[in-house]
């Protein structure tokens, strides 16, 4: 038996790993986190850590939500209303609600087919690659949301790491110097992921603004994968809360949502993607095919729905009082980015969004890195954010920091850093 021959009976004989999974860094970015702020606390025991990095959210969830999901509780208690497996794509009474107002409202059409309830739009956004291609090209504004990267990675369409960037991918900088707003790619890309509101940033797009992305993928017939999971903290009435205010995106776009920041749902886990049938891809001979019938394909597979409890929850998110009372918490967070924004620049930096999102994309100071400032905030003042390089080359230089903690917290840390920079 020659060598090859052998090689080829070893490999068999043994179960082989994706090995693409092996060139993803060994932690997830918030794991690295969490390792350096244990290590902190084991050496400094009677700090109080505040921490404005990781973007769970702290208030509890509305009583209109918890009236929903004990009475749903009570109906899995009795025969006559116990549910079992139910649809895949979703229950009629969520999808119903959904349409009329996150897009009836609007003046969007869709149809009840079009809406896939989920367990979060992270869930999501990284299985999409399941009904697309391995050697699709790949485009994203940097910095950006690590799934987005992670999954295609994941899927072998990233290529390998070189210098901090995929070389398979197309990065798209937003940069203080182009106000955040990303310019067309370079070369032309399969699929394209746009996140706004946007994670990390905290900035937006007009209607004007996301009409060019639009347009350019009408005309170079990509996909857009827009994750419009922080809509419901826009406060400009220019700002568009759904890709699809802009004519022709229901022939280029899949939308993503989650009830995760809107609605407190971080520990409940739910969302839903939006995939339009006017939506095609392609075959390698150029036929069409629907992206609505195969993700409908894999998640019949895959999934088998969000469970009948978090889904009456989620729809009661839409009642007359849970619509006040989400509105109400989301208002509490977003005064928390207005006051860490006002305190953050009384401090002499340069903060970027907080206005329609409740992220603020701070500039770190005297030309740190983004890991170094983050290691100084922990150590000299007891506040943890986010590295910004931790969201792409673009990022370094950069810090995030959330507006999901308490009102006290975030008072208490603004008064840190104003005695800490000042």
């Amino acid at each position: 038996m020659t060598q090859q021959e052998e090689q080829q009976q070893k490999r068999r004989s043994m179960a082989l790993v994706n090995e693409h999974f092996l060139k993803l860094p060994g932690n997830y970015l918030f794991s690295d986190i969490a390792k350096k702020v244990n290590t902190y606390k084991v050496t400094h025991p009677k700090e109080k850590i505040i921490r404005l990095g990781i973007g769970d959210v702290t208030q509890p969830l509305a009583p209109a939500i918890i009236e929903a999901m004990h009475k749903a509780v009570d109906e899995m208690a009795v025969q006559e209303t116990f549910r079992g497996y139910g649809p895949e794509q979703g229950y009629s009474f969520l999808i119903d609600t959904i349409l009329k107002n996150d897009f009836a409202s609007r003046g969007i059409s869709l149809e009840p087919s079009e809406i896939f309830i989920s367990d979060g739009a992270k869930s999501d956004t990284g299985n999409i690659g399941d009904i697309l291609r391995h050697d699709n090209s790949v485009g994203v504004t940097d910095p950006v949301y690590p799934v987005y990267i992670d999954s295609n990675v994941m899927g072998a369409r990233a290529g390998n790491l070189e210098s901090g960037k995929w070389s398979n991918i197309v990065y798209i900088p937003c940069l203080a110097e182009n106000d955040f707003i990303p310019e067309l790619p370079s070369r032309r890309v399969d699929i394209l992921y746009l996140c706004y509101p946007n994670n990390p940033t905290g900035t937006t797009l007009t209607k004007d603004e996301l009409k060019r992305w639009v347009n350019y993928a009408l005309a170079n017939d990509t996909l857009i994968l827009f994750d419009a999971a922080y809509e419901a903290y826009i406060q400009d009435p220019d700002i568009p809360h759904s890709i699809y205010e802009i004519k022709g995106a229901k022939k280029v776009a899949i939308e993503f949502r989650s009830f995760s920041k809107t609605a407190g749902f971080t520990g409940m886990r739910c969302g839903y993607t939006v995939v339009p049938k006017e939506l095609n891809g392609f075959t390698l001979e150029g036929e069409r095919v629907q992206l609505n019938k195969l993700w409908n394909r894999r998640q019949c597979t895959k999934f088998n729905g969000t469970n009948y409890i978090t889904q009456r929850a989620a729809e009661a998110v839409y009642s007359p009082e849970g619509k006040e009372q989400v509105k109400e918490i989301i208002n509490y967070y977003m005064t928390n980015a207005r006051i860490m924004k006002e305190g953050l620049q009384q401090c002499g930096l340069k903060v970027y969004g907080g206005d329609n999102a409740p992220y603020l994309w701070i500039k770190t100071p005297k030309g740190l890195t983004s890991w170094k400032f983050f290691e100084k905030m922990l150590y000299e003042v007891s506040i943890v954010g986010t590295p910004g390089v931790g969201f792409g080359p673009s990022g370094e230089g950069y810090l995030r920091l959330t507006a999901f903690g308490d009102r006290d917290n975030t008072l208490e840390a603004m008064a840190r850093l104003k005695k800490w920079l000042i």
